[in-house]
């Protein structure tokens, strides 16, 4: 199946250049432009746009580019993810090969200051690697590294939607946001 700008069915060769002629010469293009740079008389130029439906040809032409682009910056874009993902994924592993270094050094740590005998680590030493170990191993394994809970005044769960709820009843208007008052008590008007 042909596409709508490559050259039709029963569309002679002469007419299909003029028709790419037409189509190269970009947002500019002109019938009369084509006539004339082919040396064709302007009625015969417009008898094969008319017979080969030339605007609606460009039209496709412009739609199949805009499509060949996106597809183009998707497969990019495709690329370049799983790019990250490749790198995220050898991050990974050495953050978790040099964790278990890291609890593997530790435990030797802990065992030789327990053992009493010649120490060179202190137990805020073999803390702080374990801790680190700790870290690296929740990184490689796409764990929190921390955690913070939020708590409300009284030690419970905060209603974020219930205090936005209030912020927005009770607070001032935005600028150029509509503020519905209903006066308590209706206001009389004075009879000039």
């Amino acid at each position: 199946m042909t596409l709508p700008f490559e050259q039709q069915p029963r569309e002679s060769a002469k007419a299909f250049a003029a028709f790419s002629s037409y189509l190269s010469m970009g947002p500019e293009r002109s019938l009369a432009m084509v006539a004339q740079k082919l040396g064709k008389s302007v009625g015969l130029v417009e008898r094969w746009s008319r017979k080969f439906d030339w605007s609606s040809r460009v039209q496709a032409h412009a739609t199949h580019l805009a499509i060949v682009e996106r597809e183009a910056t998707e497969a990019l874009a495709r690329g370049k993810s799983a790019e990250w993902l490749k790198r995220q994924t050898e991050v990974r592993e050495r953050e978790w090969r040099l964790h278990e270094k890291c609890i593997a050094a530790a435990e030797k740590a802990l065992d030789v200051f327990l053992a009493k005998e010649t120490v060179y680590a202190n137990l805020a030493d073999i803390s702080r690697i374990l801790e680190v170990a700790s870290k690296m191993g929740r990184l490689a394994t796409g764990m929190a590294t921390d955690r913070t809970e939020l708590v409300g005044e009284d030690g419970g769960p905060i209603q974020i939607e219930f205090e936005a709820a209030l912020r927005k009843i009770y607070s001032e208007p935005l600028p150029g946001e509509v503020v519905d008052v209903t006066p308590a008590q209706p206001l009389a008007l004075e009879a000039p």
